[in-house]
């Protein structure tokens, strides 16, 4: 009884449940910080060090620019086909991950399948499959066909679980079979979401193409840690100037893109 005395105490005086989350953000800030062990003085006295490496990077080498401009064509090819493995494998994870549509025990596996994916970072699956296949392109496409998994599957699963019942007992009503409710009444709500999330996927497995290059799995991005390794830093901007350019072009398109599909 006292409990419940205490918590409708609270109802009375909403600025203290308020106040309550106020100092637990605090202290859990504050607790994230300490473990941090920053040294401010460290961070200060270093900044003559950042600029001097900044103004290595200036001005561009030009020269380069052939060469960026393959290296960009073939992690935007990675990205392609990474995103297209990744999202067919994620519909049906998706969907016996939804609760309104599987069972209990079929979406326990399905979401430590995401889980499981989703832990493993994109570095180390192209570690992996670079083992596997060897350096190059096909190595960093099967590591983000992967790791996509994780994502839209997760994506896809709430596009499924955000879908208006209402429209699903109407179809049942009506006596249409499983397979006229999953076309009529879930794909129409499904598709424009799913389709943007597939879009944002895509824009995003550019960046991440450029990070697996690093462990020698094709694009980009193994092209600018030869040149940083080799202390190229000109060249090395070159590829990061091509590589803003490509992503922002993709992002403003596949934005209007998601707009239009929203207002579906």
């Amino acid at each position: 009884m006292s409990y419940f005395f205490k918590l409708k105490r609270l109802r009375f005086y909403p600025w203290l449940s308020s106040l309550l989350i106020l100092l637990i953000v605090i202290v859990v800030y504050g607790w994230a910080l300490r473990g941090l062990k920053l040294d401010f003085e460290l961070l200060r006295s270093s900044w003559p060090y950042i600029t001097d490496f900044i103004t290595r990077l200036f001005p561009p080498d030009w020269k380069v620019l052939d060469i960026a401009i393959k290296a960009l064509i073939e992690t935007v090819q990675m990205s392609l086909w990474g995103t297209t493995i990744g999202a067919i494998l994620s519909v049906p994870i998706a969907i016996a991950s939804a609760s309104n549509i599987a069972p209990g025990w079929l979406r326990s596996l399905a979401n430590l399948l995401q889980n499981t994916v989703r832990s493993v970072p994109s570095i180390i699956l192209g570690l992996i499959f670079v083992a596997a296949t060897g350096l190059g392109a096909p190595a960093g496409t099967l590591a983000l066909g992967i790791y996509t998994i994780g994502y839209l599957a997760k994506f896809y699963q709430q596009a499924i679980e955000a879908v208006d019942p209402r429209s699903l007992e109407s179809l049942q009503v009506i006596g249409a079979s499983k397979l006229q409710i999953a076309q009529y009444g879930i794909l129409p709500q499904v598709l424009p979401l799913g389709l943007g999330y597939t879009f944002w996927m895509f824009e995003y497995n550019i960046r991440a193409a450029s990070v697996l290059g690093v462990v020698g799995a094709g694009g980009i991005g193994f092209q600018l840690k030869s040149y940083i390794d080799g202390f190229e830093y000109t060249k090395a901007t070159t590829m990061m100037l091509v590589l803003l350019v490509v992503v922002t072009v993709i992002d403003t398109f596949s934005s209007q893109l998601r707009h239009r599909l929203d207002s579906m």
